[in-house]
């Protein structure tokens, strides 16, 4: 069922339910929930009082570097990666086609990766299965379309999170959570409908549970009714949140923010530029208290509307944790846009500090 922004039906909660239940909620070793004793240890922000001190200890421009993930092109990582991770300029990277040649070349990129992060790096790739698949001889190597069962969901996930982490890859953007109610997101999505959907999601993220790699919820509030892919034009949706929520439920560590329009949610901002979307509906309604992260910064759908600095900043500023840059040359801007809106904003800054911690705790969460 297609969702507005009223509060759930009951027979909503009675179908996620079910899928709580059925995906085992104990909580993923990467998840997001917690038990009494996890809460007592948070701060108000629901984020780990330890982490906030950590991020303390930053300079600025290091809580700033928290907040973005960067791309570089070819098979060995350049001096200035090395350098931003080395000197907490940058949360991580995400790895794309012409960084993965072979599995020793990769497993060696990694690791030089991690040696100059001290073992905090966030390394990420999409890895969905079928037609998004960075890593071409790893799990999932069946697309969500062909997992119709919440068994072979959950055996696909692990194995995935199996292949890797043997990679070195700690972060995957999978997976995709959408329901394919229109031709964007069919050849991506799992099969059926909302409840279906929501079932097989809670069985792929806690497939990840135990293998060290965290999965990512995409693309919130739902682009499966979008009416084009953002990556390459602008475009409107219809939430489906049941997914999400299942989702939330089992422990999901990161979730991706879609930047496509919800007319009934902020007719005015793109999810991922939206406080109301951000804030308000995924943190507050659906109580989840993970990390945040953008879609590409450099999708079609975001540059038509500003630049990717301000667009960054105006994420962070509604809610999100993490700012996806993608393109050649993005990577300085944006950390230098979020540093210059610290200084100015003191509200800001504190948005800055709260995601920065999260992101701590993710990263000391997955490190070897």
């Amino acid at each position: 069922m297609r969702l507005s922004p009223e509060p759930a039906t009951r027979r909503r909660r009675r179908a996620l339910g079910a899928v709580a239940a059925a995906a085992g909620l104990a909580g993923a070793v990467t998840g997001a929930g917690g038990d009494h004793e996890r809460r007592a240890a948070r701060g108000a922000a629901g984020t780990p009082k330890a982490a906030l001190a950590a991020v303390d200890r930053l300079t600025p421009l290091q809580r700033a570097g928290q907040l973005v993930i960067l791309r570089f092109r070819g098979a060995v990582a350049p001096d200035y990666v090395r350098r931003a991770l080395r000197e907490r300029r940058a949360a991580g990277v995400i790895l794309f086609g012409d960084n993965i040649v072979s599995p020793a070349q990769l497993a060696a990129l990694t690791a030089d990766l991690q040696r100059a992060a001290a073992g905090r790096a966030l390394i990420s790739a999409d890895q969905e299965g079928g037609v998004v698949h960075r890593v071409p001889w790893a799990a999932p190597r069946l697309g969500q379309p062909r997992l119709g069962t919440r068994a072979a969901a959950r055996a696909e996930a692990r194995r995935a999170g199996r292949d890797l982490r043997a990679a070195g890859i700690n972060v995957t953007f999978a997976p995709v959570a959408d329901v394919a109610a229109g031709p964007v997101m069919r050849a991506r999505a799992f099969p059926g409908e909302a409840a279906a959907v929501s079932a097989l999601v809670a069985a792929s993220v806690s497939g990840y549970r135990g293998t060290g790699v965290a999965p990512t919820a995409k693309h919130f509030p739902g682009l499966g009714a979008a009416t084009a892919n953002t990556d390459f034009a602008g475009a409107t949706a219809s939430a489906e949140l049941d997914p999400f929520q299942a989702a939330v439920a089992a422990g999901v560590p990161l979730v991706m923010a879609s930047h496509a329009v919800f007319p009934a949610l902020d007719p005015a901002r793109p999810a991922s530029q939206s406080h109301a979307i951000l804030t308000g509906l995924l943190r507050g309604r659906l109580g989840f208290t993970g990390v945040v992260v953008t879609d590409s910064l450099e999708a079609r759908a975001v540059v038509r509307r500003s630049s990717t600095p301000v667009a960054a900043v105006r994420s962070i500023a509604a809610g999100a944790d993490l700012a996806l840059t993608t393109g050649r040359g993005s990577y300085l801007p944006v950390l230098r846009a979020l540093r210059a809106e610290q200084r100015r904003s003191p509200a800001f800054r504190a948005r800055v500090r709260e995601s920065a911690a999260r992101v701590l705790a993710l990263q000391e969460r997955l490190r070897r």
